[in-house]
């Protein structure tokens, strides 16, 4: 992963972290601003060690063989060599739309999971193509931003919300109602301009883990077929999955779904583009 993108994603985290320090400090001078840089850190420590726990729980992921798909572990124990990397538990979710995804804080606490979708529209070299996008994502250590991100702007939403109903039932201060505005722009806008660093971050990494990923393989060309397969699958058969854990799979399983002002709010960029940049060889640069 280039400098570029680095340097952009400590940015984007210095940004969330600082929005919760400016809500804390709404609520109550540099004692709140303190209080929310706790409740941040809290966050993120808890999303640090559970990242990986919980996003196979919420996706219904269960364990799977080596002697039930020899082929899935045959495809990762190859590229994880190539890559000088522990290999992750595997797991297959019952979800018939095609995705996949990758979790865990490390290398050395990953795990990867596809749905049954995937393996029924696409084929073992196409299939290769995703799973070196998602063990991109473990080796760049994508996962743990995203998570620690996510958490971050969790608690945005936490804390500006705890300054709004502290304002309600105190009633506000001595200066008058104004304060009352302001909390309440914060409880909008906080967790809003939160959500969007969050997106952008997610974007990067997006593109980060494609480029990575034909590197890997030496071809874009299996993970631009892919995508165009699971894009077109995401649309067709839905998928029951919260908004918040939309960013862990490799499409959006909610892009199938009508939103307003949708290329702001996406969580990864447009499948298209991905797919040109992989055909283009712009990833052996």
């Amino acid at each position: 992963m280039g400098f570029r993108n680095t340097l952009k994603t400590y940015v984007l985290l210095a940004a969330l972290g600082g929005l919760l320090v400016v809500i804390g400090f709404a609520i109550g001078g540099s004692g709140g601003a303190a209080i929310g840089l706790v409740i941040g850190l809290v966050i993120t420590g808890a999303s640090y060690w559970f990242s990986d726990t919980i996003a196979i729980k919420a996706a219904r992921a269960v364990p799977v063989s080596e002697a039930e798909m020899p082929e899935y572990y045959r495809v990762v124990r190859e590229l994880t060599q190539r890559m000088d990397m522990p290999m992750p538990k595997l797991y297959m979710t019952p979800e018939m739309q095609p995705n996949a995804f990758a979790t865990g804080r490390s290398p050395n606490h990953s795990a990867v999971a596809v749905t049954k979708g995937i393996l029924s529209i696409l084929d073992w070299e196409e299939l290769r193509g995703v799973l070196a996008h998602e063990l991109s994502h473990v080796g760049n250590r994508d996962i743990l931003i995203g998570s620690v991100a996510a958490a971050v702007a969790m608690g945005i939403t936490f804390v500006s919300r705890i300054a709004l109903w502290t304002s309600i039932f105190t009633g506000g201060d001595d200066e008058g109602g104004d304060n009352i505005f302001v909390l309440l722009a914060l409880v909008i806008l906080a967790p809003l301009a939160a959500g969007l660093l969050q997106l952008a971050l997610t974007r990067t990494r997006e593109y980060g883990a494609d480029r990575s990923g034909a590197r890997l393989l030496g071809d874009g060309e299996p993970l631009a077929r892919a995508l165009a397969k699971i894009e077109a699958g995401v649309k067709a058969v839905p998928m029951n999955v919260a908004p918040a854990e939309a960013s862990m799979f490799i499409v959006n399983p909610l892009s199938g779904r009508r939103v307003n002002f949708a290329n702001l709010f996406m969580t990864h960029p447009p499948t298209q583009q991905r797919i040109a940049r992989l055909r283009s060889g712009e990833w052996r640069h």
